[in-house]
C-alpha cells in the first residue's frame, strides 16, 4: 500500500544525504522475543505453576534464574547493536542474473565484539552474517538477486541480530541511498559480418605507416602480416609476438549497429545481442563504436569504453 510504504519510509529514512555514516541509536533499534523466546516463557511458566503448587522453593529459585538470564540476553542483545556505526559504499555494475553486491562498512567503538551481525535486504532477498571485533571495523556485502538491466535501487535493508541466546532478536531498518547498475544479460553471437559493418579505418586511404612508433603485445584483432617476427623471436621466443605500431596508422574500427541486430527480434533480445558483441569485441581487442536509436559512442577500447557501452545499453529505453 503506498500509505504504508511512505509511512516505513520516513520511519527508517538514512540521515542527511543517504549515503553519510550512521549512528544506531536507542530510537532505530526494535526487539521482540523470537519463537524460541515465547517457548522458554512457556516452559517457564509452567514451571513457576509447578512450584507454586508444589511449593518448592528450589523451584521458585530455578524460575527466576531462568528468567533473570532471559533478560540479561535481551540487554545484550540491543547493545549489541546500539552504537553500531554503519556506511554505505559503492556498487560495482553486474550482469542481469548476477548478484549485485551492495557494500557496507560495521565499525565499531567499544570494548566488546558485536557478533552475530544478520542483514538481509528485501523480503526474498538471501542474507549475509558479519561480525565486529572491539575498536575494529569490517566490511561486508549485501546481496540482491537482479533480473532485469538498468538501476537497482537497494531495497530496505534490516539489520538483526539474536545474539547471546536467541530468545530476543533486536534489529533495525536501514535504507541508504544506494543504486547498482545492472547490465543487459547478454547473448553470445558471433560479431556481424565485415561488410555488414562499417570499418571506419578501411575509408581513410594510404597505408599510414611511414613514422614507426615502436612495438606493442598482439592482440587477436590483429592481422598476422603486421607481426614483427624477428623482434618476437628475440629471447628464444619466450616473449609474446609484437606488432609492430607506426603513427598516423590505419586502424579499423568495428561499429556495432542497432540496426544489424535482427529486426523480428524483440527490443530486449537485441540489446542482449548488441552486449554480447560488445564483450566479444573487447576480449578481441578491436577498437569498436556502439549506434543506437538516438544516440552514438565513438569507436575505442578499454574498460572505460566498455563501460560506457554497456551502461548505454543498460539504460536504453527499449
Amino acid at each position: 500500500m503506498p500509505l504504508v510504504a511512505e509511512l516505513k519510509r520516513r520511519l527508517f529514512r538514512w540521515q542527511s544525504d543517504g549515503t553519510a555514516p550512521l549512528r544506531l541509536g536507542q530510537r532505530r533499534i526494535f526487539i521482540l522475543p523470537t519463537r524460541a523466546g515465547l517457548l522458554f516463557a512457556a516452559a517457564l511458566l509452567a514451571m513457576l505453576t509447578g512450584a507454586i503448587n508444589y511449593n518448592l522453593a528450589l523451584g521458585h529459585a530455578l524460575v527466576f534464574l531462568l528468567a533473570g538470564l532471559a533478560l540479561v540476553g535481551m540487554v545484550h542483545a540491543f547493545r549489541n547493536l546500539h552504537g553500531l556505526i554503519i556506511t554505505p559504499g559503492r556498487c560495482l555494475p553486474v550482469f542481469a542474473g548476477d548478484l549485485a553486491l551492495f557494500p557496507f562498512q560495521l565499525s565499531s567503538d567499544r570494548a566488546s565484539p558485536r557478533l552475530a551481525l544478520e542483514l538481509c535486504a528485501g523480503d526474498d532477498q538471501l542474507s549475509v552474517t558479519s561480525a565486529v571485533g572491539a575498536h575494529s571495523l569490517t566490511d561486508t556485502t549485501v546481496p540482491v538477486i537482479t533480473t532485469r538491466r538498468g538501476w537497482l535501487e537497494l531495497p530496505r535493508t534490516r539489520l538483526a541480530t539474536t545474539y547471546p541466546l536467541g530468545l530476543f532478536v533486536a534489529w533495525s531498518y536501514l535504507q541508504p541511498a544506494m543504486r547498482c547498475l545492472v547490465y543487459p544479460q547478454p547473448l553470445p553471437t558471433p560479431l556481424p559480418p565485415l561488410q555488414a559493418a562499417t570499418r571506419a579505418g578501411d575509408q581513410r586511404g594510404g597505408n599510414g605507416q611511414e613514422d614507426f612508433s615502436g612495438f606493442r603485445e598482439r592482440q587477436p584483432a590483429d592481422s598476422p602480416r603486421h607481426v614483427a617476427w624477428k623482434a618476437s623471436a628475440r629471447d628464444g621466443g619466450q616473449r609474446p609476438l609484437l606488432v609492430k605500431q607506426f603513427a598516423g596508422g590505419a586502424q579499423h574500427e568495428l561499429r556495432l549497429d542497432w540496426d544489424l541486430t535482427p529486426e523480428a527480434a524483440a527490443p530486449e533480445t537485441r540489446i542482449a545481442i548488441l552486449a554480447g558483441w560488445v564483450l566479444t569485441a573487447e576480449e578481441e581487442g578491436a577498437c569498436y563504436g556502439l549506434r543506437l536509436p538516438g544516440h552514438e559512442i565513438p569507436p575505442g577500447s578499454g574498460d572505460m569504453h566498455r563501460h560506457r557501452c554497456l551502461e548505454a545499453l543498460a539504460l536504453f529505453p527499449a
